[in-house]
Order: C-alpha cells, then sequence, then structure tokens
C-alpha cells in the first residue's frame, strides 16, 4: 500500500473524471430526449465525442510537452467544466455537438495525463496493485454517479453544476497533491500497419468492438427511454451493462489464457450477438427481463476489446506491447466514431429494438471473419498474460504493460 499512497491524490481526481463523463454520456442521451432531440441527433453527439476524442489521443503528447502536465490539466478540466454548463445555457443540437467534441478532446487529454502521471510514479512490483485500484474507481465512479440522474433529475440546471463541480474538483488533488511535475511522456509510437499485419483478426475486433461498445454507451439510453423505462430504470441499465463486461471479462480472460484464444473470442462474440437478439425479440418492456439481458450482454460484449488486443499481443514481438495496443485503441477509436450515427439512424427508421439487432448484425460480420482467420492461420506459438485494459488513452497501455515489457524504440 506503501507504494500507492503517494498516487492517492491522482486517483482522487481520476474517480471525479470517470464519474463525470460517465454521467455526462447517460444524461446527454436523457436530457436530449427530453428536449425533442432524434435518436439521429442523439447519435451524431456521440459521433462527435468520439471525434473529439480520437484527436486528443493524437495531440495531447505535444501539449504536455509544451505546458507541463499540471497547467495541461488544469486548462483541459476548465474547458471541460465549462463546456458541461454550456450545455444547460444553450440547448441547441448543434452547439451540443460542438461541445461534444470539444469535451471528447478534454477527457482524451485528461484521461492521457492522469495516467501517464500513474505511469510515472508506479513501481514494477505495485503497478499490478494500482491497476485493480484504478480499475475499481473506473467502475465504481461511473455506475455509481449514473444514480445522481434519478436523484437529482435530468431537466433543470442541478445536474449539470453537479457534473461541472466533480470536474473542477478533479483539480483540487492534481494541484495541491505532493508530487512533482514528472517529465512529460514519450510520443507512443503509432504504427496502425505493423499492428495489422500483426493480427488483422484483432484489428477487426478492436473496430467492431468500437461499432459496437460506442452505439450502447451513447444510445442505451434512448433505448430504454423509449420502451417506456423511468429515470432510475434507465440508469440501472446502463449500469447492470457495464458491471456484467466487469465481472466475467476475467474468467474469460483466464480461459483465453489455456485455450486458443480465437476459440474464445468466437464463443464470446456469439453469445454477445445472441444477447442483443434477445433483448431486440424477447424483453419488450419487461424491466426486469432487459436488466437480466443487458447483463448477459455487457458479460460478453465488454470483453471483446481486451480478448483482441490479448490475441494480438500473443503474436507480437518482445517490445511491442505499448505499441500494439496504442495502435488498438485508435482502431477502437474510429469504429467508435461511426458507430453512434449509423445506429442511431437505424433507430429512428425501425425503432429502438433495432440498436441491438445492429449489435448482432455487427457481430455476426466479426464471427465470419474469425472462423475465415483461423483457416488461415495456425494458434500463436506462445501465449502471454490477459490483461484487461480501459479505453481511456493510447498510454494506458504502459500503465498495464506486463514487466520487462516496455517500449520499443525506432
Amino acid at each position: 500500500m506503501s507504494t500507492i499512497r503517494p498516487l492517492i491524490p491522482l486517483l482522487v481526481a481520476a474517480g471525479f473524471l470517470l464519474g463525470g463523463n460517465g454521467l455526462q454520456g447517460t444524461l446527454i442521451a436523457l436530457r436530449g430526449a427530453q428536449e425533442g432531440f432524434s435518436p439521429g441527433v442523439i447519435g451524431f453527439m456521440g459521433t462527435t465525442y468520439f471525434a473529439g476524442f480520437l484527436l486528443g489521443c493524437l495531440a495531447i503528447t505535444r501539449i504536455m510537452k509544451a505546458v507541463g502536465h499540471v497547467r495541461s490539466f488544469s486548462a483541459l478540466a476548465a474547458i471541460a467544466s465549462a463546456g458541461t454548463l454550456m450545455l444547460v445555457l444553450v440547448i441547441d443540437p448543434m452547439m451540443w455537438s460542438a461541445i461534444r467534441f470539444a469535451t471528447g478532446f478534454c477527457f482524451a487529454g485528461l484521461f492521457t495525463i492522469m495516467e501517464s502521471w500513474l505511469n510515472s510514479g508506479a513501481s514494477n512490483d505495485g503497478r499490478a496493485r494500482l491497476l485493480a485500484v484504478y480499475r475499481i474507481i473506473d467502475i465504481g465512479s461511473v455506475t455509481g454517479c449514473q444514480f445522481l440522474i434519478p436523484v437529482f433529475g435530468a431537466g433543470g440546471f442541478t445536474i449539470f453544476a453537479i457534473m461541472s463541480i466533480m470536474i473542477t474538483l478533479s483539480l483540487v488533488p492534481v494541484s495541491l497533491g505532493d508530487r512533482t511535475n514528472p517529465k512529460p511522456p514519450d510520443d507512443v509510437k503509432l504504427d496502425l500497419a505493423r499492428a495489422w499485419r500483426i493480427s488483422p483478426l484483432a484489428a477487426i475486433g478492436c473496430i467492431a468492438v468500437g461499432v459496437t461498445n460506442s452505439a450502447f454507451r451513447t444510445l442505451s439510453p434512448v433505448y430504454a427511454e423509449q420502451i417506456g423505462m423511468s429515470v432510475a430504470d434507465v440508469v440501472t441499465f446502463v449500469s447492470v451493462g457495464i458491471i456484467g463486461g466487469a465481472i466475467i471479462q476475467y474468467p474469460l480472460g483466464y480461459l483465453s489464457d489455456r485455450w486458443d484464444r480465437r476459440k474464445v473470442l468466437l464463443v464470446t462474440t456469439a453469445c454477445a450477438m445472441m444477447a442483443a437478439l434477445a433483448l431486440a425479440f424477447l424483453a419488450g418492456s419487461n424491466v426486469v427481463t432487459n436488466f437480466a439481458l443487458v447483463f448477459i450482454f455487457g458479460s460478453f460484449a465488454m470483453p471483446l476489446y481486451s480478448l483482441s488486443a490479448a490475441h494480438a499481443n500473443d503474436r507480437a514481438d518482445k517490445g511491442e506491447f505499448v505499441l500494439v495496443n496504442a495502435a488498438l485503441m485508435l482502431f477502437y477509436s474510429v469504429g467508435a466514431i461511426g458507430g453512434p450515427f449509423v445506429a442511431a439512424e437505424i433507430m429512428e427508421q425501425f425503432g429502438p429494438s433495432w440498436l441491438f439487432i445492429f449489435s448482432a448484425f455487427v457481430y455476426a460480420v466479426f464471427i465470419v471473419i474469425i472462423f475465415y482467420r483461423m483457416g488461415a492461420r495456425p494458434p500463436a506459438s506462445r501465449r502471454g498474460r490477459f490483461i484487461a485494459l480501459l479505453r481511456t488513452s493510447t498510454v494506458f497501455a504502459r500503465l498495464a504493460r506486463r514487466n520487462g515489457d516496455g517500449d520499443k524504440k525506432g
């Protein structure tokens, strides 16, 4: 615990940021629906958020090198906090889309700064413990803060003020914590072609997961609201899906360490597809049934990214862990840009259940690709250890890297 103690201020700040970001994603969909925004408009806002997020991942290292960790963090947090208040001051679809682009950029930068700072203070002995704490904070903050919405309501000013306060409070531990301003991180080498050559299956898997997971996170509140759920039920629906993925990914990772990962990836994708179809055709408007099925859906849909990354890491050379996972993060982001917009247009034309029919179709295509790749290439000759990866920044791989597997230079 002594190795984590100096990093507690940063972890507190991470809790505020992760919770505020998760809360904003759900609130935008609920409040947008209340204001009469169509699913297509709400989906476009999700697309602009992930476009800003991708740009932020690419640009933040230069900003950090120019002004340092603390100033970069302060500037981005101030913009994100001001943008949150602008959402309630100017209720307009185009303005909200622009703000979501800006907040996507800011949160990508904030998470990159946070994780590079944590990485600089993490010892090899304490890295696994730090990651465990960070993941607990992630799940606890994101799911717990969802329930502020039914407490304070999606309408009015209060909930937006609370989000702004959370983002602003993240500045306090960062500014006052007993930490020196670390050296800005080296640029993460982004060799997309090399990552594709290492594992086309993993690259396609991350794109597919980006499409489906971003659609779920952006539009699942719209689906739940349109089938008649209360605000409390909507946030429970979203949270149950997230919790399912957090719990089940470790047993799936354990199995993938012992079997051909592609077989585990195949079975997991098939289960996600069947759960999506069950939500579309069997759940109806029954709240309990929707909760049960979205838990199953999240259990298999959310771990697909980490399973795809683990398959790529098995085939990567020593020292390529950071390179591969940074590239896979960008593949994911590309899919995430398109997913909400396409899914929202389909929902608008055919109804809310088509959110999950769309996801099932993407999974079906991915299953065909898995079968093809299993026939085209033998299993990996070696198998590393499964690592559950967050999709918060391209530098998370440095924090999660295996002992002795550093950055490959050049």
